[in-house]
This record gives structure tokens, C-alpha cells and sequence, in this order.
């Protein structure tokens, strides 16, 4: 399940799409703490100097289709990387032996 979900369509003409993205790039270049109008609201995000993307692109039934996503993990999750021995590969490592 979802922490929270945010999803709005509207139509735009393209010069409000053109501000809306210029909002979001403002955020991104600047990180930490962004609000981002969207319509009648304010969307506020804490932004890493980090993230993952993906862009794609579909072509078909008289439309296209461009989708951008930036995704990074929430404040307070980080990753912790697994133990030895704990894989479903282990190793001969004594305990406190440190890797290469």
C-alpha cells in the first residue's frame, strides 16, 4: 500500500504545461524543501540531492504519450545492506572478519 498517492489530470494549454514543468525544475535544481503549485493546492516535497528517473514515451491511437518520473525513498528509510550469512549464498566468514 501506498503512503500517500497525489494524482491530478486536467487539460493545460502549453505554455501552462511549460510553467508547471518550469515549477517542478525550479524544485529539482533547488532540493531540500519545495512547493510546487498544482491547481487549486500546494504540494510540498522534501527533495535529495539524489534520485532515479525514467522517461517514456508512447506513440499509438492518434496520441502521444510522455511520461517523466523521478522517484527517491522517503526521509527515514534508508537502505540497510543485508548481514553475512543471511543471503541465499553464504560465505565461510567468522564473525567480525570485514570484506575486501
Amino acid at each position: 500500500m501506498k503512503d500517500l498517492k497525489f494524482e491530478q489530470k486536467r487539460s493545460l494549454s502549453r505554455l501552462e504545461a511549460a510553467d508547471q514543468l518550469t515549477a517542478l525544475a525550479a524544485a529539482l535544481r533547488e532540493g531540500g524543501d519545495a512547493e510546487l503549485e498544482l491547481g487549486p493546492g500546494t504540494l510540498s516535497l522534501r527533495i535529495p540531492d539524489d534520485l532515479r528517473s525514467e522517461m517514456e514515451v508512447e506513440i499509438g491511437e492518434g496520441e502521444i504519450e510522455l511520461e517523466i518520473e523521478f522517484k527517491w525513498p522517503t526521509a527515514g528509510r534508508k537502505t540497510v545492506p543485508a548481514k553475512p550469512g543471511r543471503s541465499g549464498t553464504s560465505t565461510n566468514r567468522s564473525k567480525g572478519a570485514k570484506s575486501p
